[in-house]
């Protein structure tokens, strides 16, 4: 278990072990680099988007219109930040959820045209986090819709780079993992799809950091998480 805040402050593991989220102590840790992260943004009124908001979706054999029960990760972001606007993407419902400063987008990423549509509803980010099917062409599509959206000096996560479900995953595309690898080591983007390439390589001006992470910080599980800064 993660060591308790000083008193008084807010810990980010903490609120993820509390309401559920396995980002905390108990599985990933993401929550560490998180707290580091996104303790300057805390306090302002920022927007923030988060894909993929409950395990057990599609990617793990379920329905896309299965019954949700919680969203542990957006309890977290609306304690952590107090004054952001939070959205959440997904394939499944989670319309019922009411908070004063969450709004909720439905959308099947396996079609980039959805991305699009629900990126036109949006407005710009301070954060983006994709926690979603982590299918490489999920990650990869949402990233070229979504990335413009982000504001300058904003960041932009992916999470769980080296788990792609059997469900969705693509024979022959670039992983994801391996293209911003190439890309922060380089500073240019390789994919197997000539087009997509393209694309990303347009938006590599736009990108001023590109750092890679370890799931609970053990070497032997690289590339697990990417933080990738706005200009």
């Amino acid at each position: 278990m993660a060591a308790k805040a000083a008193k008084g402050a807010v810990n980010l593991t903490d609120l993820a072990d509390r309401y559920g989220s396995d980002k905390g102590s108990t599985k990933h840790r993401y929550t560490e680099l998180y707290h580091m992260l996104f303790s300057p943004f805390r306090d302002r009124a920022i927007s923030f988007l988060e894909m993929g908001l409950q395990i057990g979706g599609p990617e793990h054999g379920a329905s896309p219109d299965r019954q949700t029960t919680d969203l542990p990760s957006v309890r977290m972001w609306l304690e952590f930040f107090p004054k952001a606007r939070i959205h959440g993407l997904d394939v499944s419902d989670f319309s019922w959820f009411a908070a004063d400063r969450f709004t909720f987008h439905r959308c099947d990423m396996d079609d980039r045209s959805n991305i699009a549509r629900a990126a036109a509803d949006m407005p710009e980010f301070d954060i983006v986090i994709d926690d979603a099917s982590h299918a490489s062409h999920h990650q990869q599509n949402a990233f070229l819709e979504l990335f413009p959206k982000l504001k300058p000096g904003g960041l932009y996560v992916i999470e769980d780079l080296r788990w792609q479900p059997e469900a969705y995953e693509r024979p022959g595309i670039t992983k994801t993992a391996d293209l911003f690898r190439a890309f922060s080591q380089t500073r240019a983007f390789r994919h197997a799809d000539p087009a997509a390439e393209a694309e990303f390589t347009a938006l590599a001006p736009a990108i001023s950091g590109c750092f890679l992470f370890q799931v609970r910080y053990d070497k032997a599980r690289r590339d697990q998480v990417a933080v990738i800064h706005r200009r």
